[in-house]
């Protein structure tokens, strides 16, 4: 797949989260954060065990053959659904989208920079240290927009 179409398919799945977000932070607003949550990761079990059925090749290997650390992942799911579900309604969508952004950017710096989890090592550049302080000062400057407004 060309790297630019790629990118915006990377750039669409975004956009969905920020929906996904949206949505389910209301929701979890009437029925509760776990309901909410619960919903969210049924519907997505049924989706991706019908995706695999129909269209995932066989593997070498199954999810009970690889490292319990690699299984872990799927626990991080769940805080970002619940947290998110949370924390929409309380600071909008956009902030919490930004703040999530933020977290991810940092982490990610952080895992390439190390080559941490098995990925290989991207140095920390200048570049990508000025590009998080930039994502950090939309997320001051969306959530003091934010506060004035309420």
């Amino acid at each position: 797949m060309n790297l630019f179409i790629l990118l915006l398919v990377v750039v669409a799945a975004g956009a969905v989260l920020s929906v996904q977000a949206a949505i389910n932070g209301r929701l979890g607003q009437m029925v509760g954060v776990l309901r909410s949550s619960l919903l969210t990761f049924a519907v997505g079990t049924v989706t991706t065990g019908l995706l695999i059925v129909f269209f995932e090749p066989a593997h070498a290997l199954t999810l009970l053959d690889m490292p319990k650390w690699q299984l872990s992942g799927a626990l991080f799911g769940v805080v970002y659904m619940m947290v998110m579900v949370g924390a929409v309604p309380r600071v909008g969508t956009a902030v919490a989208t930004v703040a999530v952004i933020v977290g991810q950017l940092g982490m990610g710096m952080l895992i390439d920079h190390f080559g941490w989890l098995g990925n290989p090592a991207i140095e920390l550049s200048g570049s990508r240290i000025l590009a998080m302080a930039c994502l950090a000062l939309a997320l001051v400057f969306m959530y003091r927009s934010n506060a004035r407004q309420a």
